[in-house]
């Protein structure tokens, strides 16, 4: 089991801890890998983030006119240069 002592270091508004390599190699972590920080009991959890790709069905389902604004164009009438 790898184990390190860090500090907490601020950075921009945010904090931040940097992980040593070892501890990211037993947790299977990689660079640019999406992760999920929960707080459970009191400490705090980083789990890999599972991206489910959405079919477009799926997307067209779970698009919500009031949450996502409407149409973006209501009118059919052709306005600038796309007229053909």
């Amino acid at each position: 089991m790898s184990e390190a002592v860090l500090d907490i270091k601020q950075w921009g508004n945010n904090l931040g801890v940097r992980l040593p390599a070892a501890v990211a190699r037993e947790a299977n972590l990689h660079v640019h890998q999406r992760v999920r920080i929960t707080v459970e009991s009191g400490q705090v959890v980083i789990k890999p983030f599972e991206d489910t790709c959405l079919t477009l069905e799926q997307r067209v389902a779970a698009y919500d006119v009031k949450r996502h604004g409407g149409e973006q164009m209501t009118t059919t009438e052709a306005v600038g240069a796309e007229k053909w």
